[in-house]
């Protein structure tokens, strides 16, 4: 089995951000790009971090509680970009320092609640999933509750609404992916003059499309299988 290196799929991964930021006239550090270490062992994301990598997503609120034995002494971010479910989030709100998953009221103030508890932890940053397609088996707020939601989970108290994050569907040819993260840069501009929300974030763009989603304003991409190599079947 050929070894990935995880810091020379790091540093051809930057080179792309680079040239899609380049393309639409951006600077290549207005992009984080989050590793998502989902089913990854602790020692991929330590070698990953002494890469240079900062910030790590993972997906379940029970996996990252074993994980982070291992990972406790780096000074990484680390972001839950998967579905939260409600008995969860309390757990959550003390694990992560950022939660890119919120997709309605009810569970944002549960996350409040929980983060409120603690006097030494500051407030936790959250972005709203928009399921900006139709696709049943997506979680994700819908855009016409959007305005309403936005503007409820920017009065919780121990929350900071940072922006929006979306997963359109996956498909094959990345260009037809486009319109999906245009309509989530448009809904943040559209958040931004309604509300009065600076709402800097937009997370979107994974491994087979984050080029196009630098493209079309993507402030944050989520790559998986591109840095870490693909997960292998259990």
């Amino acid at each position: 089995m050929v070894h990935v290196s995880i810091r020379e799929n790091l540093l051809r991964i930057q080179e792309h951000i680079a040239a899609a930021a380049n393309r639409a006239g951006r600077r290549s550090e207005e992009v984080t790009l989050i590793g998502v270490s989902k089913t990854q062992p602790a020692i991929a994301i330590q070698e990953a971090f002494q890469a240079g990598l900062l910030h790590f997503g993972e997906n379940r609120v029970q996996e990252w509680e074993v994980k982070r034995v291992g990972t406790k002494n780096l000074p990484a971010t680390w972001h839950l970009v998967g579905h939260l479910q409600s008995n969860k989030a309390a757990k959550a709100a003390k694990l992560f320092h950022n939660v890119d998953s919120v997709d309605d009221f009810a569970l944002a103030q549960k996350l409040d609640r929980a983060r409120g508890e603690s006097a030494t932890l500051g407030r936790l940053r959250v972005l709203i999933e928009v399921r900006v397609a139709r696709e049943q088996t997506k979680s994700g707020a819908e855009v016409a509750e959007l305005p309403d939601l936005a503007g409820r989970i920017a009065q919780l108290p121990h929350l900071d609404l940072a922006g929006l994050m979306c997963i359109p569907p996956f498909l094959k040819e990345a260009e037809r992916v486009r319109p999906y993260f245009r309509r989530l840069r448009e809904l943040g501009e559209e958040l931004r003059a309604k509300l009065g929300l600076p709402l800097p974030v937009l997370s979107m763009g994974m491994s087979h499309d984050f080029e196009i989603a630098i493209e079309e304003g993507a402030t944050e991409v989520r790559l998986g299988t591109a840095l870490f190599g693909a997960r292998e079947s259990k």
